[in-house]
């Protein structure tokens, strides 16, 4: 007599593969329209070196020659200018000139720091980098949000049209609206005066980016809209439902726009070139430039050190909430 678990030499191989699934649902009948998925033998072996290649020891010790090999080069490529950056701030130009690559042969030369900062000015220049790059900030995302949430949120009748039209700005290429951007800043509509030598000039056009608006928009129009029609119904309005409601739920978002807008701001030199003619209020992207010529080669690799200091601490910053990617905790809870 056969037992439910033996299968008999003799049975077909349709047979075989319904006792098999009969046994494996403790001795009732599958389902009619379900089949058991035969496990396969490759499941979680995808990929270039399968488990038992791994096992080996000279494919494992190669495996690991590799990895640590790009590490380093990976290492060398992304720190190595920042790090020689640093070392040659602190280092005198005899030595930069002679051995650029020697660690110190000389000793350091904490002198060039403080030169950069006080003797040369560069600690005005430095304040002026901040006040572009923090009003720069302010004009993208106040628009780039704004406008997102009322294309994806309020959804007025022409804003598709709207839409259509910012998309198409995109094609259009910057250099060609040096020439009417720089005469709107220089005469512009209404206001009677230039906005030439002011911050205002830089501010401006840089909350007119249609890229920072396309972006928050195609985020905007992923998140949930129960908790939109929720609000709504416990009687928010349009301001409220943008304040509490969905500015909470786009931190991710937020936080690439910022970063943009910033590294953007302080690296740009062409646009601050034309609109800030006066040196007080040059930013260092400007004024380093004009400087190079005039100080010696330590201090001028010092004032380029230190005006990498806000870069670094913005991505020490921003870098959790990227690799976090906690968008909804603010909002949905409970």
């Amino acid at each position: 007599m056969t037992t439910s678990t033996e299968l008999p030499r003799e049975a077909a191989p349709e047979t075989q593969e319904l006792l098999t699934a009969v046994a494996a649902e403790g001795g009732r009948p599958p389902r009619p329209g379900r089949r058991r998925r035969r496990p396969r033998r490759d499941e979680g072996e995808r990929g270039i070196l399968s488990p038992s290649d791994r096992r080996k020891p000279g494919v494992r010790w190669s495996t690991r020659v590799i990895h640590g090999a790009l590490l380093l080069v990976l290492v060398v490529v992304g720190l190595g200018p920042l790090l020689w950056l640093a070392k040659s701030a602190i280092t005198p130009t005899e030595d930069t000139l002679r051995t650029p690559m020697a660690l110190f042969p000389h000793g350091v030369d904490w002198a060039n720091l403080s030169t950069a900062w006080s003797t040369v000015h560069i600690d005005v220049q430095f304040v002026n980098t901040i006040w572009v790059a923090a009003g720069s900030w302010a004009a993208q995302l106040i628009v780039a949000t704004t406008a997102g949430y009322a294309l994806s949120v309020l959804r007025p009748a022409y804003g598709r049209v709207l839409y259509g039209l910012i998309l198409t700005t995109l094609f259009v290429p910057s250099v060609v609206l040096l020439v009417p951007l720089y005469l709107t800043i220089l005469n512009p509509p209404l206001l009677g005066t230039t906005l030439i030598n002011t911050f205002w000039a830089v501010w401006l056009p840089a909350g007119a980016s249609a890229f920072n608006v396309v972006l928050v928009k195609r985020f905007f129009d992923n998140l949930p809209r129960e908790v939109f029609e929720a609000a709504r119904t416990d009687g928010a309005g349009p301001f409220r439902l943008f304040w509490s409601i969905v500015l909470p739920m786009s931190k991710p978002i937020l936080g690439v726009v910022s970063v943009f807008a910033i590294i953007a701001a302080w690296k740009d030199y062409l646009w601050p070139l034309l609109v800030l003619r006066d040196p007080a209020i040059q930013p260092l992207s400007v004024r380093l430039p004009t400087l190079q010529a005039a100080i010696q080669l330590d201090v001028y690799l010092a004032a380029l050190a230190i005006s990498t200091l806000i870069p670094i601490a913005l991505f020490l910053v921003f870098q959790g909430l990227f690799l976090r990617s906690a968008g909804l905790g603010g909002a949905v809870k409970g």
